[in-house]
């Protein structure tokens, strides 16, 4: 009985030329067989097309030609396997599992079949059923370089990563050319923080697959994450050479450029990101937060209140919206921005900070009180909100609790000049004059700006000596 022959298939024919030369050949074999596949009786045949189709991508016919096999095997262990790949390939994963199944059980010791088991169950997300396929194969055949690569793959999915890289580790070492494992031990180096050597695994890989724009990608965001910003923009353009819809790469490039203050380069890649993806959060709110520091307030409040459009639980574009609004002093629009993010998130101090210094601008300086408060207790070393919280308390006459919000800042940052001069004027306010005295003398040594603030606030007095003289009246 004929067999058909596909190993004169090169690439030299290029795509369109190996399909009309197996046309030809379909064609020489429905003469010899009929033209549906149910008249194929040939099982020698069967296979040879099961096996080009799936290896052509074609998987629907893949999948006719081996159900049809199995009339003739229904025993064959190896069919029933084929049928699985065939199936996952067409995302039909759980029907792929029974096939898988039926094989393992005609078969089960045989670590292929476990292998794409462990594939499958790993597609279906039931990570440790994976795991467990794997392993049983490395039971079997305890060198098995796929069950070993895969384990490895599912641990990366599982975030053990330093288990993951030692597998990798291992199969470099009997093949330092095993592409796919410097690529995956990259991507472990870079969630195990080793920026160095993630970036010596990635070249490894692109050494042996120079046209893999993912991984040209996943090297400039570690460069992006060592501050190489530079060199991350020549590796997200050698991804867009390869790749020129890649919305993630032109996403990251903006990034880059933001991080080089190379604000209008960054809209532009924002820009294309977004001609990509249309409902890529992100990318409209750094868009955003692009113009805002370009000083394009009504630019950044369309794509900030485009962002909340797409997530209306999207804080951070609420407070950047807010802080346009502000910086555009239309304070009922930028107030009611504020307290929508914190109803969203009440634990970001910056928002509460921005929120008290717009009250305080509103004259709302008591009501200012309860914002500052909330920064200091959010970040009790933030010794900028505790000196804002005690000059509020003391333009409000609460002088007590401004001497303690003072010398909080200090204890924070023993170097701040502005908190000591602060703590004088209270001080002298609470008539402890020796102590206003030496705090004011701390505040000049550390600054000599501040002798200059105190003789505008107190002209005519020159010295500490007249200063004391002035406390005492």
């Amino acid at each position: 009985m004929s067999k058909l022959d596909f190993s004169g298939f090169d690439d030299e024919d290029g795509e369109e030329g190996k399909r009309d030369r197996f046309e030809d050949e379909l064609k020489k074999f429905k003469d010899l067989y009929g033209d549906s596949a149910s008249e194929i009786t040939s099982i020698e045949a069967l296979e040879e097309l099961v096996n080009y189709f799936f290896d052509h991508e074609r998987y629907d016919e893949a999948l006719r030609m081996v159900e049809r096999l199995l009339t003739f095997v229904p025993y064959s262990a190896d069919a029933w396997q084929k049928k699985g790949l065939v199936l996952s390939n067409l995302y039909r994963y759980e029907e792929a599992l029974a096939a898988l199944e039926t094989a393992l059980g005609l078969n089960p010791v045989d670590p292929e079949i476990l292998v794409n088991r462990g594939i499958t169950f790993d597609d279906l997300g039931r990570l440790e059923e994976a795991l467990g396929s794997f392993e049983r194969a490395l039971e079997i055949e305890p060198a098995h370089e796929d069950a070993l690569f895969n384990k490895a793959v599912t641990l990366e999915k599982m975030e053990k990563y330093e288990e993951a890289a030692q597998i990798f580790q291992f199969i470099l070492e009997g093949d330092p050319d095993h592409r796919e494992a410097w690529y995956e031990l990259g991507y472990c180096y870079d969630y195990l923080d080793q920026l160095e050597d993630s970036l010596r695994c990635y070249d490894e890989h692109l050494d042996r697959d120079p046209y893999n724009y993912n991984a040209w990608y996943n090297r400039g965001i570690v460069l992006s994450r060592i501050g190489q910003y530079h060199k991350a923009l020549e590796s997200y353009d050698l991804a867009l050479a390869i790749h020129e819809g890649f919305p993630a790469a032109w996403y990251n490039k903006g990034n880059a450029y933001a991080n080089l203050g190379r604000l209008h380069d960054a809209v532009l890649s924002y820009r294309e990101t977004l001609r990509l993806e249309p409902k890529d959060l992100p990318a409209w709110h750094n868009l955003g937060n692009a113009f805002e520091e370009l000083g394009e307030y009504r630019d950044a409040i369309q794509c900030f209140s485009q962002s909340v459009r797409l997530d209306p639980t999207h804080y951070e574009s609420y407070f950047g919206r807010g802080s346009c609004y502000d910086a555009l002093e239309d304070n009922r629009k930028a107030l009611a921005d504020y307290n929508k993010a914190i109803e969203i998130c009440r634990d970001y101090p910056e928002l509460w900070y921005a929120k008290a210094d717009l009250l305080y601008n509103m004259g709302k300086v008591r009501e200012s009180l309860v914002s500052y408060r909330m920064v200091t207790r959010l970040e009790p070393k933030n010794f900028e909100a505790w000196l804002d919280y005690g000059e509020t308390l003391f333009e409000l006459g609460y002088f007590r609790q401004a001497l303690k919000a003072f010398d909080q800042s200090i204890e924070a940052n023993s170097h701040s000049a502005d908190a000591f001069y602060l703590r004088a004027k209270v001080l002298l306010v609470l008539n402890r004059t020796f102590d206003a005295v030496e705090s004011l003398k701390t505040s000049f040594t550390l600054s000599p700006q501040k002798r200059k603030d105190f003789e505008r606030e107190f002209p005519g007095v020159r010295s500490i000596k007249e200063f004391k003289n002035l406390l005492r009246k």
